[in-house]
Parts: C-alpha cells; structure tokens; sequence
C-alpha cells in the first residue's frame, strides 16, 4: 500500500467514496471491457515452461497431464499467463493485497483455532499487492470458463460474472460502513453458506452437505490414519509414488549423509521462531519423526511440497504438517519485487493479511540443503470444498457470489473498502464490462488450453494423465 492511500483512511467515509467516484475518469468502467491479446503476446506454453526449470523434473508431466484435462484445469494452472495477460489492462489505482490466483476453485470451508467451520480464500502462492481488480477479473473469468465446462449457456455464463462483480460491490459498500475493527472480525460462517446454496437449488444444497461433511471427516486422527503406520513403535508415512514418498526412499545415500542432524534442526528452529511465543510453546511438545515428498494441487505440481510427522507424548498425539515450496509471485515481474526477500514470508503475511483466521502453525523457514524456501501448514485440517462442476446455474450463481463476498472481504483488510466502493457503485454497469472481459478471457484459455493439447501431441510437452 502507498503512503498516500494509507493517509486517505483518515478522512470520512464520505470523502473517501468521492475520491473512488472521481477515479472513474481516469478508468472509466466500460474500459473494464476492453480485451484482446497484445501484439507480441508471450506463448503461453512458453511461460508454463519456464516455471518448470526449477521444479523437480519427473513430476513436471504430471502437472501437464492435469492441467490438459479441460479449459478449466488450464485455467487454475497458468496464474503466470493471466498475469502476463492483465498487466497494462485499466485499473482504477487503488490497491489491496491480492490473492494472485483467485479463482473459484481456491475458495473453501476449513475450521479456525476455535474449531469453527470458516469459508474463504484458502490459496496465497501469488499473493502480493496490486490492484483489487486483477484478482477480481480472475475470479470473473473463472466463473465463465468453469460455467462452460457444466455446459451452461452463454447468456447464464455471462450472467456469474456480473454476478461476481455485483456481488463484489454489495460487499465492499457494506465492509465500507464498518470500523476497521468489525471488517477485521468479519467471517462468512459454513452454516451461512449452507444456507444461501440450500436456498438457491436442489444441487446447491447437496454440494454443500457434501462440503460440509468432507471438512468434518478431515481430522487429524483421520488423516493420520490415511497416511501413517506404526513399525517398530515408530509411526512412518505411508509409500504411494509418485503422489507420496517418503524421504527415507527418496533421498540418495549422498543426500542422506548431507542432510546432517543439525541441518535438520536449523531448518526446524527457523520454523518455529517464524511462529508466535504462545505457538512456539505448543509445537515444542511435538517432535519430528518422518518427513516425505507429496504431490497436490495443478499448478503447483513440481514444486518441493512435503509432509511431516511430529509426534507427542504419546503414540495417539500426533500432528502432520505440510511444508511447500515458495518462489517468487508471478505477479512480480508486473508489480514490483515483494518488500520480503524470503517468498515463503510473503505467502506466509499475505495470508495472515488476507483471512480472516488462519492457520496457528502457520510459518516459514529456508531449506539448508537445498536453499528453498518454505512455508508450513497443518494438511487437511477440517477442510472442504464445493466441486463447481456439480452446481446447477441457480446453485452456481450463488456459489461464486459467496466467492466474491470473500474476496471483497480480504481486500478490504487491505485496501480501502470505501475508496473501492465509491469507485464501483452497485457494479451493474462495470458488472456488464468485467462480464465482456470474461468472455474474450474465456475464449482465450480456451485456445491456450489447445494449444497445450497441441503442445503434448507434438512432443514440445511431455504430460502423465490419470495420476
């Protein structure tokens, strides 16, 4: 955030949204609209590639082999390409901490320290700050690429995308009129979200039972059970490659000997000093036990992503962490270096920023063998989500409006809700624009999507489906 859009936070709500409405003339809403590829236009393909030197090389295929699957799927896995493709697009210069991939697909249900059931933005990669529109036009092309993918029709695709937009403006004009306290306090409870889909379809209702019950199955108990099994008193990660490996299989005998002891406790006390006093406290009653590679996610496929075993006092008190590797926002190369020079810190505070609870051990820490960094996270702690693919358009329609709302509300933590808010109005006619934007993005990734097919055919990309 700029020194001149902090020290506006001073003046009333009123001044504020004047200074949004005057900021109209300089980006007028039907400039939203306006899309067509750049002349020059990097290849897509191009960029996916140069994401992949870094990344452990023979899993490279299978983040191919995903992403290939639909328009969609390609969608959730080119973050890089979209941003390539908003920088120079109209802003209205007003900036908040972005989210970087917001998409409908990053957004679910997962509990707080308090053992409640939360729904926001769960994803934060590309988190960096810039401007509320990027991830707000992200958000409505997804919905439009997604929509296609269920076979709704044009007329109802284009309909979620105002619908994202309206949404959005409804929420940013209503956190506008709280005090900055209540907008940090402020959550869209599960029952909240059960209700609103249960309202709007048969389907929608469904969707969200299912939601609701996969996060409370996801315990740490569950997840331990899945995952781990006890030899010779020890519990051990299970062995599923290439989605699960654990180091003990994985590691050369070269690598074993240069990950020494106190390399591994560098790496563990780092961690911890990233967490708070009163965390430090609680993870000092566990220790580490087993480590393993783990594949997940589209885009991230390739990157150094492992799970850790710390055990308790006793053999039923065990917790599993997950450690990911994080690089540099492809938002950067657009919007400037982040102010942190570890990219596991910038995920770690772009998240702490953007929800509205987050995870208590939550951290970061620099890899001593390889110079990586990471950031640490309980795995499938009460977590769940809604598959798109399984709304009708009412139950869908509503779905990414609760996805906007979550958005709006992580931006205005932030940004300036009122300054935004002035800006959009009740965002029906830059709802119309953003919806003309989504569209032509729509049929843009349509043609990267074929364009990664033809990639694959040819022999330019290698791709492992199914796994």
């Amino acid at each position: 955030m700029t020194d001149k859009q902090e020290e506006s936070w001073t003046n009333s709500r009123e001044e504020r949204q004047a200074k949004g409405k005057a900021l109209r003339e300089q980006a007028s809403w039907n400039k939203h609209g306006e899309w067509a590829p750049a002349a020059g236009r990097p290849d897509p393909i191009s960029l996916l590639q140069a994401q992949d030197v870094s990344r452990v090389q023979h899993l490279v295929p299978i983040k191919y082999g995903r992403m290939v699957e639909s328009a969609f799927a390609f969608l959730r896995g080119s973050a890089v390409v979209m941003a390539a493709d908003l920088d120079g697009t109209p802003t209205s210069g007003l900036l908040v901490q972005l989210c970087g991939d917001a998409h409908i697909s990053n957004f679910g249900v997962f509990a707080t320290p308090e053992r409640k059931l939360v729904f926001d933005v769960n994803d934060f990669d590309e988190t960096h700050p810039g401007p509320w529109e990027w991830d707000l036009k992200r958000l409505a092309a997804s919905a439009v690429v997604a929509g296609r993918e269920n076979g709704f029709s044009e007329k109802e695709n284009r309909a979620a995308a105002q619908v994202v937009v309206q949404a959005y403006a409804r929420a940013m004009k209503t956190l506008s009129k709280m005090t900055a306290l209540d907008v940090w306090y402020y959550h869209v409870e599960v029952d909240t979200v059960q209700k609103l889909l249960a309202k709007a379809s048969k389907e929608g209702k469904k969707s969200a039972k299912k939601m609701v019950r996969k996060a409370k199955s996801k315990t740490q108990e569950q997840t331990l059970e899945k995952l781990t099994f006890m030899e010779d008193g020890r519990r051990r990660i299970i062995s599923e490659p290439p989605l699960l490996v654990p180091f003990r299989d994985h590691l050369s005998e070269e690598e074993k000997e240069q990950l020494t002891a106190e390399q591994i406790s560098k790496n563990w006390d780092e961690y911890v000093d990233s967490l708070t006093p009163d965390r430090r406290r609680l993870i000092g009653r566990y220790r580490p036990v087993d480590i393993a590679l783990r594949v997940g996610g589209v885009g991230s496929v390739g990157t150094r992503c492992a799970i850790m075993i710390l055990q308790g006092e006793s053999e039923d008190d065990a917790i599993i962490l997950q450690q990911k590797e994080a690089g540099e926002s492809v938002l950067e190369t657009y919007l400037g270096q982040s102010e942190h020079t570890n990219p596991a810190r910038r995920v770690v505070e772009g998240q702490r920023l953007m929800q509205a609870s987050s995870d208590i051990f939550l951290g970061w820490h620099q890899g001593s063998l390889t110079g990586v960094d990471y950031y640490w996270r309980q795995l499938k702690d009460m977590k769940g989500s809604v598959d798109p693919g399984a709304l009708d358009e009412d139950g869908f329609k509503t779905y990414v409006a609760v996805c906007a709302l979550c958005l709006a509300r992580a931006h205005a933590r932030a940004g300036d809700a009122a300054v935004i808010s002035g800006y959009m109005g009740k965002g029906k006619s830059l709802g119309k624009a953003i919806a003309d934007f989504s569209v032509a993005y729509a049929d843009q990734t349509e043609r990267d999507h074929q364009a990664l097919v033809e990639a694959i055919e040819s022999g330019r990309v290698v791709a492992e489906t199914g796994v």
